[in-house]
């Protein structure tokens, strides 16, 4: 009889390790993609900043808006006063108080217009940074569930070729000791079978450490991903023409929208800044209710008096001590930055795109090439065995076409996340990308 090895100790505890990360439940429920990202938005931090982002954006806007409304406040003070006098040798305590409801309405203040346009913009950059993070936390789920989901197939690959090996090592084995083989086919079969053990430990680890990596994103323990439903055919990239891809991300692309709103931003600060030299007109209003000592009447004890009062108030700035002119010369350049910035967003966009858009069309011409050559790995694997049973082929050929068979096994299986990956990219370098194109993802999904 010939003994086959026992479990690796180090294998057994990896397998220990990501038994307990699946919750220790057989029956666990693979999750689809959109429910692990619809777990992922209500988790993800980096997407609850941007929206509390937005909120304070909203608030502050309606800030900037307040300056173009009326204000009102109401004022009361009340006084206590005690007067000798020397000569008389007399003294007097008296009492005031006062009411007063004091209004403006800002007739003609230049900045707080600016201020309130600059809050509008404001808002238009929050929710381009919403968006944008929206959608990297798509491809972000997207790729976690498929980095596991090949992590997944690797072991099994790697599994499935150390059963074949373990095969060809008894059988290598046994026919040594029937004298049909040399001790070189057994030990090369031992070699490789320690080999694929190696490989086998690594693709655990490799396993443990993307299935922690996902729970950590969508806030669950145990996610388990749904494997890719066999066959399955890819969807094609549409427009097949990368330029229109360009044209659509420099368009609504979230970081284009981001940049045209801070250029408008700082157009405003210098319209702004030179607002400095311009005057302001107020509506102002008061009403007085008085009550204390009588300067006309001494004698008369405290009267009550009322007052009413509207007016317009004008202030005209004639000298700040050059600080409205540097300010006006800071804005000026500020403007330059910011249409430099938005150029260079506009360049990084536009190659962004094109590599994205190559990068697609080159991994589903990968996987064309690999699923071709699957099948003909699987034939050579074939025409190896057969020859290693009538004599023509050694040992090491089977090996070595078993090895290339299940490279190209894990290979293609990579490659097809990939693509599907890389489509999601694809999307969001053209700023389109949007919850409902996970759908399509889902559908290849068991």
């Amino acid at each position: 009889m010939t003994a086959l090895p026992f479990p690796h100790p180090v294998l057994s505890h990896l397998a220990l390790a990501i038994a307990l990360t699946l919750g220790g439940a057989a029956s666990a429920q693979a999750q689809s993609l959109v429910d692990l990202y619809e777990a992922a938005r209500g988790f993800d931090s980096t997407l609850q900043s941007a929206r509390a982002q937005h909120d304070a954006a909203l608030a502050k806007a309606e800030q900037a808006k307040a300056g173009l409304r009326p204000q009102a406040g109401l004022g009361a003070g009340a006084s206590w006063a005690n007067s000798s006098n020397s000569v008389t040798d007399t003294s007097k305590t008296s009492n005031s108080q006062n009411v007063a409801l004091s209004a403006s309405q800002p007739l003609y203040r230049p900045v707080n217009r600016f201020n309130s346009e600059q809050g509008q913009l404001s808002i238009d950059i929050a929710k381009a940074q919403l968006d944008a993070a929206e959608q990297d936390l798509i491809v972000r789920t997207a790729q976690a569930y498929f980095d596991v989901a090949a992590a997944q197939d690797t072991l099994t690959f790697v599994q499935a070729q150390k059963s074949a090996v373990s095969e060809q090592l008894a059988s290598a084995k046994r026919n040594f000791e029937v004298g049909t083989s040399t001790v070189t086919d057994s030990r090369e079969a031992q070699a490789r079978f320690d080999l694929v053990v190696a490989q086998e430990i690594a693709a655990s680890n490799d396993l443990l450490v993307k299935k922690l990596a996902l729970d950590q994103l969508v806030g669950r323990s145990g996610a388990i991903p749904r494997a890719l439903a066999a066959p399955v055919t890819l969807p094609t990239v549409l427009p097949a023409d990368p330029e229109a891809w360009v044209q659509e991300a420099l368009r609504q692309h979230p970081v284009v929208r981001q940049t045209d709103k801070a250029f408008e931003i700082a157009e405003i600060e210098a319209q702004k800044a030179q607002a400095g030299h311009k005057p302001t007109l107020d509506l102002v209003g008061q009403y007085q209710v008085a009550r204390g000592p009588s300067s006309s009447f001494p004698t008369a004890g405290n009267v009550r008096s009322n007052t009413a009062s509207v007016g317009l108030q004008f202030n005209l700035p004639l000298y700040a001590g050059g600080a409205i002119q540097n300010r006006v010369k800071e804005a000026l350049a500020l403007v330059e930055k910011s249409r430099a910035d938005r150029e260079t967003a506009l360049r990084t966009i536009s190659q962004a795109t094109r590599s994205a858009y190559f990068g697609v069309l080159s991994g589903m011409g990968q996987v064309k090439a690999l699923e071709a050559a699957e099948a003909s790995s699987q034939s050579a694997l074939d025409a190896n065995k057969l020859g290693y049973q009538v004599g023509v082929r050694i040992n090491i050929d089977v090996l070595n076409a078993q090895s290339q068979l299940f490279q190209t096994k894990r290979d293609l299986a990579v490659a097809r996340y990939n693509v599907l990956v890389g489509q999601l990219r694809l999307k969001q370098a053209g700023g389109v990308l949007k919850a409902e194109d996970l759908q399509p993802v889902n559908a290849l999904l068991k």
